[in-house]
């Protein structure tokens, strides 16, 4: 019997254990980029069993990703700050047990989805699940390019959203797909750069450690314009109003400002913070205008 399930076994069970392994915060997140692709499918038509089954199903399957994701990255939680209090990595949950709980709340979830959507929100949603545990989980060990393959998995929920209305891949699923991944990108590394020592000391090669604060800021910036360019194209194509084509310009301009004064500014640390809290307002912002400017 392993250090860690002898641990676990002097601990009185807990369900906010459990919970803490699924990453209520991460499954909060990516049930807003759903949403807002599901009302951007309805075109103001929302079905609630439908969108309640999306979601369920959906919080399910990202919950059962994050189980086996904290489970792979247990010897590493212990060295990071910011995730040495996770149950696995303190051994307040058995591996087994983690093992266990992660695939009954994935073929529930599987269920779920395919039960109260359609069989290509489901094979997408796990396809998520493999991006995410496979390419991403795995590849940051190896990779200064991990935050690049991650964005793929999580650009996965809009498209899960939309597609259980539509049941077909069309150019809006495309532009969501797009547009989540250019967001992803500067939202992650504005965490590398104010999270720098913790990665650091967890020996994780990611891309301000590897390339240098300089290029970290020009990708940052890149990619910021390329989400105001994605996140436009709703518009332009004809899926959303000028009401939310006026947020994406004031919101993303914004953001974009911000991304060039990281050039000048004399806290990396404040700066990416900022960063980091002004993608949050965005995507939560946008998304929220969706159903609101329909066209």
């Amino acid at each position: 019997m392993s250090i860690e399930t002898n641990i676990a076994l002097t601990r009185p069970f807990s369900v906010k254990h459990y919970v803490m392994l699924m990453k209520p915060g991460i499954i909060m997140g990516n049930i807003v980029t759903a949403a807002g692709g599901f009302a951007l499918a309805s075109k103001g038509q929302v079905n609630p069993s439908l969108f309640f089954a999306m979601l369920c199903g959906l919080a399910l399957v990202i919950g059962s990703a994050c189980v086996f994701n904290n489970y792979i990255d247990r010897e590493l939680d212990r060295k990071m700050v910011r995730t040495r209090n996770r149950p696995l990595a303190k051994g307040l949950v058995s591996v087994q047990s983690a093992l266990i709980f992660g695939t009954i709340v994935g073929l529930l979830g599987t269920l779920t989805l395919a039960l109260g959507t359609n069989l290509l929100t489901t094979a997408i949603a796990l396809f998520g699940v493999f991006a995410y545990v496979a390419l991403y989980t795995l590849s940051k060990y190896r990779t200064h390019y991990g935050t690049l393959i991650g964005s793929i998995a999580g650009a996965i929920p809009p498209v899960v959203g939309y597609c259980a209305v539509t049941g077909r891949l069309d150019l809006g699923a495309l532009i969501w797909f797009v547009m989540i991944v250019c967001w992803q990108v500067p939202h992650f590394f504005a965490i590398a750069v104010y999270r720098l020592k913790d990665y650091a000391d967890g020996g994780i090669p990611t891309f301000p450690i590897v390339k240098g604060m300089r290029a970290t800021k020009i990708h940052m910036t890149l990619y910021t314009a390329a989400f105001v360019m994605a996140a436009s194209m709703l518009t332009l194509c004809g899926y959303t109003g000028a009401f939310y084509l006026t947020l994406v310009l004031l919101l993303g301009g914004g953001w974009l400002v911000l991304a060039f004064k990281g050039f000048k500014c004399s806290s990396d640390h404040r700066w990416a913070r900022k960063m980091f809290i002004f993608s949050l307002v965005i995507v939560m912002a946008l998304c929220t205008a969706i159903p609101f400017s329909i066209a």
